[in-house]
């Protein structure tokens, strides 16, 4: 369980939580601009989901 933890604190994940957390925010209080912020929300997501599959490809090689 800590282990969890300690990968979670990671640059890339902190950034994509924030990201997260300011797109719910935006979303509920109806001041998102979609296609701003959905283009910037969409590259950072898949940046670190790419990453994450990309490790574990090469852990089980």
């Amino acid at each position: 369980m800590k282990d969890i933890l300690c990968k979670l604190l990671t640059v890339k994940s902190i950034v994509t939580f924030a990201l997260t957390a300011a797109f719910v925010y935006l979303a509920v209080n109806g001041e998102v601009k979609p296609d701003i912020f959905m283009t910037i929300y969409t590259v950072v997501v898949g940046f670190y989901f790419g990453t994450q599959h990309e490790k574990n490809t090469k852990d089980k090689d």
